[in-house]
């Protein structure tokens, strides 16, 4: 997206750097489908993040190189992946039980809508094409103590994602902590979206304008 020869926002590898930056030493990690999973490489070096995948496995490691891939290793998008040294094994509802008993730290999920008061709808928009079930993610919003979720910020026909109410299936209501977009970055703060960061050349205005969701200045901007 340009304006006046100036790119506007993040590119998706520097969104996922930025949830990168906010998953903390030591935490278990959660990481969805599709741009999520792009956030396990640019965790800072010296920073350790224990990956969790919910079909059963506990310190997985980088997508498997071509040609080294093990068919019974995979996550729960079914792409061929490693273990780190001193991974663990399980059967998936032992892992569901890791995530419905609050022991994982952090989930980072892509979305179709977040509202404004932190209601995510990720599943499901009614068209044929999307992934036929909920999958894990409805245990997980309910369960992981914290849920950012990582997406663009329009759709590609330039629908706001950032609504003021969800009008596709919920995944959860209330859950989403933070939310990072190519145009900012917005905190759920008392059922209320208050801007964290504004992306490169994005002004107030033009986010707002960009946004269905009613959004609060931080002071800080």
């Amino acid at each position: 997206m340009e304006s006046n020869n100036k790119t506007i926002g993040w590119s998706t590898a520097q969104m996922a750097q930025k949830v990168a930056m906010d998953i903390h030493d030591g935490a278990y990690v959660n990481l969805g489908i599709g741009i999520p999973e792009l956030v396990a490489g640019y965790i800072p070096e010296g920073r350790e993040v224990i990956y969790h995948t919910e079909n059963g496995l506990l310190g997985m490691g980088k997508v498997a190189p071509p040609g080294a891939e093990d068919p019974e290793l995979v996550n729960a998008g079914k792409k061929y992946v490693t273990a780190v040294p001193g991974a663990a094994y399980f059967h998936h509802a032992d892992s569901f039980a890791m995530i419905r008993g609050g022991h994982i730290d952090i989930c980072v999920l892509g979305a179709y809508q977040v509202s404004e008061e932190g209601n995510l709808a990720n599943w499901s928009t009614g068209n044929p094409d999307d992934i036929p079930a909920v999958g894990g993610a409805m245990d997980l919003v309910a369960g992981v103590k914290t849920i950012f979720v990582i997406t663009k910020h329009t759709t590609k026909t330039g629908l706001s994602k950032i609504v003021k109410q969800c009008t596709y299936p919920l995944t959860g209501k209330n859950v989403v902590s933070r939310i990072y977009t190519d145009l900012a970055i917005l905190d759920v703060v008392n059922k209320k979206l208050q801007v964290r960061e504004l992306a490169p050349n994005v002004s107030f205005k033009y986010l707002q304008q960009h946004t269905d969701a009613k959004l609060i200045e931080s002071s800080k901007q």
